[in-house]
């Protein structure tokens, strides 16, 4: 019956996990939709297979085509649109470019604030398709707005389209209409739409500057079906530096909103893959739902006033959709369980249940347990890179095997679990294995109550050991009946963190799986009474086998594929001053196609002032000399140079003398500018503009951009030293390069500088 009792509980196990995960978003239903006044999939669809057949960043003819396309769908709907055109310099990116926002609006019957529907459309540079980044936002804004309009019933709220430029450059777009535009004062909330993978569920994320009360009682009044979120991405993404469009409307204008993101299937992220076919439907629909409902909600309420003074705590909960409670119940829940938990350990020991000398045991098997999980997970994703050094090549970090690596590791560390607490199996005392990890889950509540009140839910799962415990103690129950119960007990356990053990990863790639394997250990310990047996258990066994089965797969689909493509580097680095050129890629495995430049006689390493900007600071993993070929440089006119006072005003305009897409300036040293201006428009709100070195431009050449001005002063007795790197994605295409091209099992790598020809000189200024 122990057997029975045991396979119950599994079971139940299993289909939690498959609750708290098919909870997260809907399913996809291809059936046509013949309302006219419904939110078609196909429609939305057809749209995005229109904008994503070709990378469209910023600069690019097909950027145009995608302007002008999104511009015609929303005139056929009988909206006047606009094209907002602005220079916007980012200085925390040392970004700038002339935007092209695509604006319109839906006329409000009243005079409140406005809402304001976002998302960008600009791809990344220089091969994404951009079909969820962002195409998934826009399509979901097109067949909306079209649903929307279809009922033809005027919202109380004026509704601002903002179908923004630049996002992948540095939230220029963004930028510009929140610094430029009238209507940016007229707004009173914002959704945006946005994406960090190609599928999984879409997660709303809240931005204010103040707290979070009023805007999540709002949302849920909205009854989004499926509310994929939790209080400590919200706690978390307070504290870290945010970079979605949104992000600007808090920083620059104060104005709340709303993140719909998702961040599954994330080695699509910024590539080539990012396309129509490998976009989720499911997830299309869950972006669907979340317009539709907060759409028609917000469009008629108020949102004059949508700051709060108090916090919520919230979290996905069985039933409920979101369980919230106040930030102020964390110490108290906090205290109430501390209480709680010494009383029963009183009645437990009183009563014979519960031994000094078991609970000490069982509280340093516990300890073993989470240093094992955490630390073998670490170290074997560390020896995995080494027997795996292509996955370095992926840099986000998530691979294309990585959920068949996330349930290998999953398996693995119950395994550990299992392995390590069948050296006490034979303890009478049971109960005495549930002290320890309740009084580690209550020190770490103890650092979330003072540090990150978000992650306040982790007193749930304490609540239900308590409950657990408290039974144990006070019941004298049959084995079998006892281990159903407590997994029973242990569902919203299961059901909030299950998810969150897969996301971490996914989200920050696999070398955080040494996480999931702590959280997998924190969760275990508090199901220690549903998992301990005094015999050898089958349950071991059988993770065990799976744990094997998974890294076979995972080692079996490691190479790369036309669904799975190799990422690979090639850029040309001439150098105007020296008359030297090189060839350099960040691969740290080499292939065919970066075989053919990079032989014995490469040099391992980087190139001095070559690699641009890049967003993990990526730098060359080989170089190697080669032909100089005398590209032209662009063309530097000095319009002003001269000194009053203590100061040296400078202006001097660039003019490529081919396409180039951006142009970086690069300091030696410490640099000061004062009223820095490019294309006369001033950086940084008029204040200094400061930098210690390295990168403190870098301009974006957009598709009306023929010249770009810099204008700014120096103190006159102050040396400049700059560098001008101007870079084309043309490599490939030059007529100087012969360049075998990649095969359908590769792709340029996202997030460098690819493709490119590089021309570096010094500026004599």
């Amino acid at each position: 019956m122990k057997s029975f009792s045991s396979l119950v509980s599994v079971l139940i196990i299993l289909g939690v996990i498959y609750w708290s995960f098919s909870d997260l978003k809907p399913s996809f239903n291809a059936k046509k939709i013949e309302s006219k006044s419904e939110f078609s999939i196909n429609n939305a669809l057809f749209h995005l297979k229109n904008i994503s057949k070709k990378t469209h960043f910023t600069g690019s003819t097909e950027h145009k085509e995608v302007q002008n396309y999104i511009v015609n769908e929303l005139q056929k709907m009988g909206l006047e649109t606009e094209i907002q055109t602005q220079t916007a310099i980012n200085k925390k990116w040392f970004a700038a470019t002339t935007t092209e926002n695509i604006l319109a609006k839906i006329k409000g019957s009243e005079k409140g604030k406005a809402l304001m529907l976002l998302t960008h459309y600009d791809s990344n540079p220089h091969s994404s398709l951009g079909a969820s980044d962002a195409g998934s936002g826009v399509v979901t804004i097109l067949e909306g707005v079209r649903v929307f309009l279809e009922k033809n019933k005027q919202p109380k709220n004026d509704i601002i389209i903002l179908i923004s430029d630049a996002e992948e450059l540095g939230l220029l777009g963004a930028q510009a209409f929140v610094e430029e535009h009238s209507w940016a004062k007229d707004i009173g909330l914002v959704l945006n739409f946005e994406a960090r993978g190609s599928g999984g569920p879409s997660y709303m994320l809240m931005e204010t500057n103040g707290k979070n009360s009023k805007l999540l009682s709002e949302f849920l009044k909205a009854k989004p079906n499926y509310p994929a979120a939790n209080s400590l991405m919200y706690s978390i993404y307070k504290k870290l530096p945010n970079d979605t469009d949104l992000t600007v409307f808090r920083e620059n204008g104060n104005i709340n909103g709303f993140n719909f993101a998702f961040i599954g299937d994330h080695f699509d992220y910024h590539t080539a893959q990012d396309s129509f076919e490998r976009l989720d439907r499911e997830t299309l629909v869950h972006q669907a739902d979340y317009f539709t409902t907060t759409v028609n909600y917000f469009a008629n309420s108020d949102l004059t006033n949508l700051n709060s003074d108090e916090d919520f705590v919230y979290v996905n909960f069985p039933f409920v959709k979101l369980a919230t409670y106040p930030f102020s119940w964390v110490s108290i829940m906090f205290y109430a369980t501390i209480l709680v938990f010494f009383i029963l350990i009183f009645f437990g020991i009183s009563k014979r249940k519960l031994s000094l000398h078991g609970i000490l045991k069982g509280f340093g098997v516990f300890l073993l347990a989470i240093l094992l999980c955490g630390g073998i997970s670490f170290g074997l994703w560390k020896l995995l890179i080494l027997i795996h050094p292509q996955y370095k090549d992926i840099l986000h970090g998530f691979t294309y095997n990585g959920y068949q690596y996330i349930a290998a590791f999953v398996f693995l560390n119950l395994w550990i679990l299992f392995k390590v607490y069948k050296y006490i199996s034979k303890h009478e005392k049971t109960t005495d294995l549930l002290i320890g990890p309740i009084l580690v889950w209550l020190i770490i509540n103890f650092f979330i109550d003072v540090y990150l009140k978000g992650a306040g839910f982790f007193i749930i799962p304490v609540f239900s050991a308590l409950i657990i415990l408290a039974i144990s103690i006070f019941m004298d129950l049959e084995e079998k009946s006892k281990r159903i119960l407590f997994t029973i007990i242990s569902i919203p356990t299961i059901y909030i963190f299950a998810p969150l053990i897969k996301m971490f990863p996914v989200g920050l790639g696999l070398k955080i799986l040494f996480v999931s394997g702590v959280l997998i250990a924190l969760v275990f310990g508090l199901m220690i009474l549903t998992f301990h047996q005094k015999k050898t258990f089958w349950m071991q066994k059988m993770v065990f086998i799976f744990a094997i089965i998974f890294f076979g797969i995972a080692t079996y689909n490691s190479d790369f594929s036309v669904d799975k493509k190799k990422p690979n580097s090639l850029v040309y680095i001439q150098n105007s001053d020296d008359k030297t050129a090189y060839f350099g890629t960040y691969n740290t495995t080499l292939d065919d196609y970066t075989k053919q430049i990079f032989d014995k006689k490469a040099t391992k390493g980087s190139i001095a002032n070559a690699e641009t900007k890049s967003k993990y600071n990526t730098r060359f993993k080989y170089h190697k000399k080669t032909e100089f070929k005398n590209i032209k440089s662009s063309n530097i006119i000095t319009d002003l140079d001269t000194v009053i006072g203590n100061k040296r005003f400078l202006e001097f305009t660039i003019i490529p003398d081919r396409k180039v897409n951006k142009l970086e300036f690069i300091t030696k040293k410490e640099l000061k500018l004062h009223q820095f201006k490019v294309n006369d428009v001033l950086a940084n709100e008029g204040k200094n503009y400061t930098v210690k070195k390295g990168t403190f431009l870098v301009y974006h050449l957009a598709n009306q951009d023929k010249e770009v001005t810099l204008s700014f002063s120096v103190l006159k007795d102050y040396e400049i030293d700059f560098i001008l790197n101007e870079i084309s994605y043309d490599l490939l295409e030059n007529p100087n390069f012969s360049i075998t091209p990649r095969t359908q099992e590769m792709m340029p790598t996202p997030f460098v500088t690819n493709d490119a020809i590089i021309i570096t000189k010094k500026l004599s200024l």
